[in-house]
């Protein structure tokens, strides 16, 4: 099976390591800078202080052509609608495309994608992008991957089973709530992280900070309108827990200047929250909290 990856943050180079083990993997990247390092050195790999360099074809994604069995889509939501509208442009043909996005507003900017089949995916894996081609790997966890649109039943099992030993996927019936259980998480650790400038776990040990954790949560919970409300909070526990020394893409982004998420994430639910009158004051203030750094940063 070939295997594109479009996006060379830390997702897409920890999808390019593990893919290459078992696929005929080539990685799209923004610029040809960053794809030609890949060819020329090497994609580094780091995992518990040991590291690892391997050979992957990279290229830049204005070279993509849709010529793969399976796409995956491992950019950030403020750049897929750039992604979307080249492979609109450049595909030779009806592809298969596995999307990686964080957030639910990227449903609506697939909706109209034509494609033989689409998939949805919720990664669990913690990872941090060192350098242009290198990623450590810094929590072990599952991904999980939902049908969108399917045609070829057999492609997405193909996909899955040879990597079962080392970098599992867990099929989900449905994908609305695969997201809802993922947006959870990131609606709750990444603002406050960010914002305290703690790693994960400093929200469940310190008493002060967890009852702000438990307050977003009730009023995410209210917006998304869970009906299980405790099976998602025990969700959200057990991934604080799990990894609670990484620290949140979103603090991360704040660390190095960068632009995060907070749109897709808090921005989606507090959009959510308008469509029903509904007044959600923590998303509010911690949405304008991080869009007042990332206004700090552009401005400085």
């Amino acid at each position: 099976m070939k295997v594109g990856i479009i996006g060379g943050g830390s997702i897409g180079l920890l999808f390019a390591y593990y893919l290459n083990k078992c696929f005929d993997t080539t990685i799209y990247t923004r610029t040809d800078r960053q794809a030609c390092m890949i060819g020329a050195k090497g994609l580094l790999f780091e995992k518990n202080k040991k590291q690892e360099t391997v050979q992957i074809k990279a290229e830049s994604f204005f070279n993509w052509n849709g010529d793969e069995d399976l796409t995956v889509i491992a950019v950030k939501q403020y750049h897929l609608e750039d992604v979307l509208a080249q492979i609109r442009e450049k595909s030779n043909r009806m592809g298969s495309f596995l999307f990686l996005q964080n957030g639910m507003g990227h449903l609506k900017q697939i909706s109209n994608l034509s494609a033989e089949n689409i998939y949805i995916g919720s990664v669990e894996n913690g990872a941090y992008k060192a350098g242009d081609r290198h990623v450590c790997h810094t929590g072990e966890g599952v991904n999980r991957v939902a049908v969108y649109f399917e045609k070829d039943r057999s492609l997405i099992h193909n996909f899955i089973k040879p990597l079962s030993d080392f970098f599992p996927f867990v099929m989900e019936e449905n994908y609305d709530e695969m997201l809802k259980k993922k947006l959870v998480v990131n609606a709750v650790i990444n603002p406050l992280t960010a914002i305290l400038r703690v790693p994960n776990g400093e929200l469940l040990a310190n008493p002060f900070y967890r009852e702000i954790f438990r307050a977003l949560f009730k009023e995410i919970s209210d917006v998304l309108h869970l009906k299980d409300e405790h099976a998602y909070y025990q969700h959200l526990i057990n991934v604080c827990q799990k990894t609670g020394k990484n620290r949140s893409s979103m603090l991360k982004d704040i660390e190095e200047n960068r632009k995060t998420e907070v749109d897709a994430i808090l921005g989606f639910l507090l959009e959510e929250a308008r469509k029903e009158n509904r007044l959600a004051p923590l998303l509010h203030n911690y949405y304008s909290l991080i869009k007042g750094i990332e206004y700090k940063e552009v401005v400085n």
